[in-house]
């Protein structure tokens, strides 16, 4: 968007499944765990649905959260309305803000809207509705060429903006652009400043809808109508690299080209993982690898994501058909690493300063380089987690490490790493 703030990528955002995060499920007892969140140095809560849930089609024992079947109510499973009211004032006293999941591609089939607006959605050849991606079973989509919905789920947006501030909207390029251009419009009116994140898609994803004469926005629309967007349009290379099949310079280089395709002021949200995708900690059991490859996602330009567990290197993904608590006694923890890179990205060079990455395939290091006037912060990351020396870039002599208070010594300009992250400052 055109007047989103770089202020974005200096704050960390942290991911809530209200039925999952705690052994109650509520929103009461999450508010007993913010204090922690925000310890971590959370700027931005975001709940995942806290709307009913339809029993029609539902998958699982209590269904989806993406399966919603009013957008104007809350779910009776995390509390009353008073309860969240009382959570986001919460979240609010402790200097954070707190955005909400809105699912406007899709209803339960058993919705409010389906009940009383049924000529507001899809229809397949035989006229009966349904959904245009076929695994989605528990769900029939909308039909945005009415103007009469649009003006139902702008007046519903506003209403919540009221309490909350900003929206992840969910498979938001299946939903036109125009529709969150207006309704953006609308709800800076009530909540200035409103966040706008889009679980943008895998290029995958676009052209297969786009394939079969459906709608969907690619990551360079997305940004006319979104402060931020997923980083799915690399997700490929990252699960590649991991995978070995092809070397860290092609998945940097996607990186990289980032920076020339989309505005001057995009904010990409940098995340490991989340609740569609496996742990991080899964993907990446060494625990060396992990901080490095935790670090290098913090030093990234964007908005970095904790998923809830993440900071207790938790592998196991917590189902969101059933209840699924997250395992929080892991015995493992990265919080003090994800506090210190909280507390750096807060720093104005990660807003406005210049950012160079380079990849070094045979070592699989990459170095990442932030410059803002006479100030430079670069970090050394070894992706396998492996010993060796990478070219940073910086003035020969001995650097403090950011990340763990040890002594660095730069000499011909390269760093040499123990195989843990490097940041140092000048």
């Amino acid at each position: 968007m055109r007047n989103t703030s770089t202020d974005l990528r200096r704050q960390t955002m942290y991911s809530v499944f209200v039925r999952n995060h705690t052994e109650e499920g509520t929103f009461a007892a999450l508010e007993k765990d913010l204090d922690r969140i925000r310890a971590l140095g959370t700027d931005v809560i975001w709940l995942m649905p806290i709307h009913p849930i339809g029993q029609k089609e539902r998958k699982g024992d209590l269904g989806s959260p993406y399966a919603i079947a009013d957008y104007r109510k809350i779910n009776p499973e995390f509390g009353t309305m008073e309860d969240f009211e009382h959570l986001v004032r919460e979240i609010h006293r402790r200097d954070m803000k707190c955005i909400i999941d809105v699912v406007y591609n899709h209803t339960s089939p058993d919705s409010w809207l389906v009940e009383n607006h049924p000529e507001w959605f899809y229809r397949k050849p035989d006229g009966k509705m349904g959904n245009k991606t076929a695994e989605w079973t528990d769900i029939v989509d909308l039909d945005y060429s009415h103007p009469e919905l649009w003006d139902y789920q702008i007046e519903t947006l506003c209403f919540w903006a009221n309490y909350i501030d900003g929206f992840r909207c969910d498979v938001a390029p299946l939903v036109p652009m125009d529709f969150w251009l207006k309704a953006r419009a609308a709800v800076e009116q009530v909540r200035p400043g409103c966040i706008w994140l889009s679980e943008s898609v895998e290029p995958e994803f676009i052209l297969d809808n786009r394939n079969r004469g459906f709608y969907a926005a690619s990551d360079c629309e997305v940004y006319s109508a979104f402060d931020l967007c997923y980083d799915y349009d690399i997700r490929g290379k990252y699960d590649a690299y991991l995978q070995g099949q092809i070397p860290l310079s092609v998945y940097t280089d996607a990186i990289w080209q980032q920076e020339a395709i989309y505005p001057a002021n995009y904010v990409k949200l940098r995340n490991l993982e989340n609740h569609d995708r496996q742990r991080a900690k899964a993907l990446i059991p060494d625990q060396k690898m992990l901080r490095n490859w935790t670090a290098f996602y913090f030093l990234l330009k964007g908005m970095p994501l904790i998923y809830g567990g993440q900071e207790v290197c938790s592998d196991h993904r917590p189902d969101l058909f059933v209840k699924d608590t997250v395992n929080w006694n892991t015995g493992l923890s990265i919080t003090p690493l994800l506090q210190k890179l909280c507390a750096l990205k807060k720093e104005e060079i990660f807003g406005t300063g210049i950012f160079e990455m380079e990849a070094d395939d045979a070592a699989d290091l990459v170095s990442i380089r932030w410059s803002l006037g006479s100030q430079t912060i670069a970090g050394v990351f070894s992706l396998k987690g492996k010993q060796g020396e990478a070219a940073i870039g910086l003035p020969d002599g001995e650097y403090r490490n950011l990340l763990d208070d040890s002594t660095v010594t730069v000499k011909n300009k390269k760093a040499e790493t123990t195989g843990e992250p490097l940041v140092l400052r000048v």
